[in-house]
């Protein structure tokens, strides 16, 4: 009979690291509503155009929560209903200036929904998938700790307000970080 439990333990033991990796693992899976696969059917869409700002917008960015609803990360994401959360500081933000635009040229691989590619390694100063290499913005740094430079998956969209990136989203999480391209 004991043979029997134990056997028994061991077939059940990866389901149980499956389920716990779907609700959430030690990993850092997804939360009701962002992530666990869920890829955007687009980017974000243009930010709307803000009044004269009274003070710079980087100065009051660094305090600014993302956690629009409970469980949610506290960064920059995408809902599964392909709202973007995060992505409406508009053109004018001085920490996505960049004085050459595509300075390495323009990313050639596919960009959005059906483009999706693994990390092969690197960290936020440079990473790379496929030939392609990219830099993630410095302002962004802080956003991408829990990223697995080495196997998540990611897809590239285009930045439609900041002339030079592009955005990064992570699929297992379901956040987003402005990249560079780096060239290949």
């Amino acid at each position: 009979m004991k043979t029997i439990t134990i056997l028994f333990v061991v077939l059940l033991m990866p389901f149980a690291a499956a389920l716990a990796q779907e609700k959430g693992g030690a990993r850092g899976g997804s939360v009701r509503g962002v992530g666990g696969g869920h890829i955007p059917s687009h980017g974000p869409p243009p930010a709307r155009p803000q009044a004269p700002a009274r003070a710079p917008q980087a100065a009051a960015a660094p305090n600014r929560s993302f956690a629009d609803k409970t469980g949610h990360p506290e960064a920059p994401h995408v809902h599964t209903n392909n709202k973007w959360i995060g992505h409406d500081s508009g053109a004018n933000d001085a920490r996505y200036h960049l004085d050459r635009p595509f300075e390495h040229g323009r990313f050639t691989g596919g960009i959005g929904r059906g483009h999706t590619y693994r990390l092969g390694g690197g960290g936020p100063a440079r990473f790379g998938f496929g030939g392609f290499f990219f830099s993630v913005a410095a302002a962004d740094y802080g956003f991408c700790n829990d990223w697995l430079w080495d196997s998540d998956q990611i897809v590239i969209y285009d930045d439609p307000d900041h002339v030079g990136w592009y955005l990064a989203y992570n699929v297992r999480l379901g956040t987003y970080i402005h990249v560079e391209y780096l060239g290949a």
